[in-house]
């Protein structure tokens, strides 16, 4: 076999498996830095010995055999190790017992992603913790994405993984209630990995640009892991939708576009198609969400590539029951904005004059979106103002270019 095609083989393995792998042997030793290190030097050994012999009849059985005797092998923290022999014995028999390829050993990511979501592991390293272990984001475009220094986020995933493995944290699906309060935290965390992807400037490095697509890849491996759950179906739905939009969002000269001014036939049909039978799937389980009501909000906006027309009254609705949900100063802006557009700018006006002062003084969105209901009031000064102060709250040149543009085309 030659070399390139072995390296081409272990590449789809370990991006295709590395999550697996790394949850199956962390499980049964409880500790994720050794099962990532024993997993490394296995791929590490694959790129030895398989474009010599060949690739293996189950690569995944092989690079699991080979971790496991290095586990074994390894002298650091001898007394874990003796203690946990006996299950490590046990991983390679058990994943050649496994059924024959492509079928794969028992998935073990969804407790690993419980793990990282556990009230234990500080809040900051939750999600990096995830990119890294279940899908084997390297700690260096981790932190590129992240905007601190790999040296700081390689300090931070490691105080995680010791916490984990000193705190002895179970791997293990929790029991109701707190399922429902650790798979917050999951799809929170996964939320949060897209809206940084999101939120990047066009120019901005590919790895920034690119945690968004990783965090639609955690999406699917929860949703392929608890596939009845209507939550992690509507985050889903909502990342796809606003994916489907990203391209739309600039011009070919790099001037930003309003979501009302997009050119729906930029949009990605393919994507919305699926957030739809995502959605329509999590309601047939009557279990109402934030992500869900954020989810049906985007859909209404996705329904103008095909009506022409935004159901504004519908979205303020929509708004009421994600307020009313799950407050936040967001949503707050957002429900301020529907009604203003379904014909109502003063009660919308109102709604942003009701929020906290200190919520919203440093918060872009707010600012812009009264300079738009300002603008529907003919309130020229205020408007003028308020995008001033939206220009000077962003990091976005386009952005700002937009915003100082309707500021000096107000008539």
């Amino acid at each position: 076999m030659s070399e390139s095609a072995a390296h081409d083989a272990i590449e789809a393995v370990a991006r295709d498996s590395y999550g697996r792998l790394v949850a199956y042997i962390a499980s049964r030793t409880g500790d994720i830095a050794d099962a990532q290190d024993a997993l490394s030097e296995a791929l590490v050994a694959a790129l030895e010995t398989w474009p010599k012999n060949g690739v293996p009849d189950k690569p995944e059985a092989w690079l699991l055999h080979v971790a496991r005797n290095r586990l074994i092998d390894a002298s650091r923290r001898e007394q874990t190790r003796r203690d946990a022999e006996p299950l490590l014995q046990q991983l390679a028999g058990e994943a050649e017992a496994t059924t024959p390829e492509p079928a794969p050993f028992p998935d073990e990511r969804l407790k690993l992603l419980f793990v990282c979501a556990h009230p234990a592991i500080d809040v900051a390293a939750r999600t990096p913790l995830m990119l890294q272990v279940v899908l084997g984001i390297d700690a260096a475009k981790i932190a590129s994405a992240f905007l601190v220094s790999p040296v700081a986020m390689g300090q931070r995933l490691v105080r995680a993984k010791t916490k984990i493995r000193d705190a002895s944290i179970p791997f293990r699906v929790p029991d109701l209630p707190e399922l429902t309060e650790r798979l917050s935290f999951v799809l929170d965390a996964i939320y949060a990995a897209y809206t940084t992807g999101w939120d990047c400037l066009p120019d901005a490095a590919s790895t920034h640009r690119a945690l968004a697509s990783e965090a639609i890849a955690l999406g699917r491996v929860l949703v392929q892991l608890m596939p009845a759950e209507a939550e992690a179906l509507g985050l889903l739905a909502l990342m796809l939708h606003c994916e489907a939009r990203r391209e739309a969002r600039f011009s070919s000269t790099g001037e930003f576009i309003p979501f009302d001014q997009q050119e729906a036939a930029r949009w990605l049909a393919d994507l919305m198609e699926e957030a739809e039978t995502l959605l329509r799937t999590a309601a047939g389980f009557g279990q109402a969400g934030r992500y869900q009501l954020e989810a049906a909000i985007q859909s209404i906006h996705a329904a103008r590539a095909k009506t022409g027309k935004i159901d504004w009254p519908e979205i303020a609705l929509l708004y009421e029951g994600l307020v009313r949900f799950a407050p936040s100063i967001g949503a707050s802006v957002g429900r301020a904005v529907a009604l203003a557009q379904a014909g109502n700018p003063s009660a919308g006006l109102n709604a942003l004059a009701a929020l906290p002062q200190s919520s919203v003084v440093d918060y872009q969105p707010f600012w812009a979106a009264r300079g738009h209901l300002m603008e529907l009031l003919n309130r020229k000064e205020e408007a003028e103002q308020a995008f001033a102060r939206a220009a000077s709250l962003t990091d976005d040149p386009a952005l700002r270019d937009y915003l100082l543009k309707r500021m000096a085309e107000l008539p």
